[in-house]
């Protein structure tokens, strides 16, 4: 039987997906310790931004060689392999005690990370059709948000009841044993029931197909327009959401509008909501519209204008305008997703891979330079009042968020297949 004709698929999604969940909870959960860990360690803002993008850069750094090793061997081992090691480093982070140690526990929950979206794609184009895939990823998206959305209330409540270490150790183990599972659901069971790659027949002679240079390959990548879209779209939506709510959304709170922890992460959690909105809403959109770049665009004209309100209003607006705010920026996170969407209907199904790991690998380098760069900002202005430094702060993902902007303008709205254009949004 084919796997794209198996119901056996929508285990698969299930058990994919709740795999996503844990690690993505896992990118922004320290963010709500950001404190506690400058008191416990005495660390300053400048080595917690350090802490937050060594994770990033491990991602960010590993998406390429990633999405051609999975391209080339298939997503379903290094799915399994980044699973494990981000719940090994997530155990080591729970009983850390020195910053060297924290920073190596997140150097390796960056390199299981790494694997997770890219093969989460392929996974998903592997097991169900064109016309399904588009909606899926829809899907995925929210399920991501789901993620991050654990690591505010749920999570700062668990911390305030039994301590950080508690949280960590557990969602460590919890992801171990889900690598285990994945192992079982890709690999173990599929082989016993025969499922099959889909147009491939049983009995036909396999022919190993001529595998193109990786140096070809790049280059196409690299030259190619359209790829840098993805990346520079990505730049702009994904790391300045991530990178903040990752190390400074929680102390921002706490610091300038004087709220608890809880309190600080329900700010995340209102973005979540915008997340869980945009991921569902603009791909509608975009079918609705049969475009990617307008909507596109106005999602990312929409985040820098969030972004510079907090210049222009010192870095305190109204409480009320803040929540709209962190929905509108979250909004924009969730939009994200039309990225990949992009990606799928410009290139080559041999390179959705590679080039998704392109795309993303522009995320995550801005998730990278945003905290660090925060941090020193922070460093610099210790001495000011409480939300000076943040104001001076805002300038970095403003700056991003044009970056964002330009991606948006370069994507061509013309596709290599028509065809598969119609299917994904029939």
């Amino acid at each position: 039987m084919e796997k794209q004709n198996s119901s056996y698929r929508w285990i698969v999604f299930t058990v994919v997906l709740f795999t996503y969940f844990l690690i993505v909870s896992q990118r922004t959960a320290p963010g709500l310790i950001t404190d506690q860990l400058m008191k416990d360690f005495n660390v300053t803002a400048s080595t917690i931004g350090l802490l937050t993008s060594i994770q990033f850069l491990a991602y960010a750094g590993l998406q390429i060689p990633i999405g051609i090793l999975s391209d080339r061997f298939g997503p379903n081992f290094f799915l399994i392999i980044g699973t494990l090691l981000n719940g090994i480093g997530t155990i080591i982070y729970s009983v850390a005690s020195s910053e060297v140690l924290l920073i190596a526990a997140r150097s390796l929950v960056g390199i299981g990370d790494a694997t997770i979206w890219i093969n989460l794609v392929l996974i998903l184009s592997q097991w169900f059709k064109a016309g399904e895939f588009l909606k899926l990823l829809g899907l995925a998206g929210m399920t991501g948000s789901l993620g991050f959305l654990m690591a505010t209330v749920p999570f700062s409540t668990w911390i305030g009841l039994f301590g950080w270490r508690a949280l960590f150790f557990t969602v460590g183990l919890i992801l171990c044993l889900t690598s285990l599972l994945l192992f079982f659901v890709l690999v173990k069971i599929p082989k016993k029931k025969l499922l099959l790659e889909p147009h491939r027949n049983n009995s036909a002679k396999k022919i190993e197909p001529k595998r193109e240079k990786i140096f070809s390959i790049l280059h196409r990548i690299f030259s190619s327009r359209q790829a840098w879209a993805t990346f520079l779209c990505h730049f702009g939506l994904v790391g300045t959401y991530v990178g903040f709510i990752g190390s400074w959304a929680v102390p921002y709170g706490m610091h300038v509008y004087v709220m608890t922890r809880s309190g600080a992460s329900q700010l995340v959690m209102v973005g979540l909501f915008g997340a869980l909105i945009g991921a569902s809403l603009t791909s509608w959109l975009s079918a609705k519209f049969e475009s990617i770049k307008r909507p596109y665009i106005v999602v990312h004209m929409l985040v820098f204008l969030s972004w510079s309100t907090f210049l222009l209003l010192g870095g305190k607006p109204p409480f009320f305008m803040l929540l709209v705010l962190f929905f509108f920026i979250g909004y924009g996170n969730g939009a994200s997703a039309l990225t990949f969407a992009v990606v799928r209907q410009s290139f080559d199904v041999k390179e959705v891979g590679v080039v998704s790991g392109f795309a993303n690998m522009g995320g995550f380098l801005s998730a990278v330079l945003l905290p660090s760069a925060f941090g020193r900002v922070l460093d610099h202005f210790q001495l000011s009042a409480s939300n000076t430094g943040y104001s001076f702060g805002f300038i970095i993902p403003i700056l991003f968020s044009i970056i964002g902007i330009i991606g948006g303008m370069m994507i061509k709205e013309h596709y290599q297949e028509v065809k598969q254009h119609r299917e994904l949004t029939s």
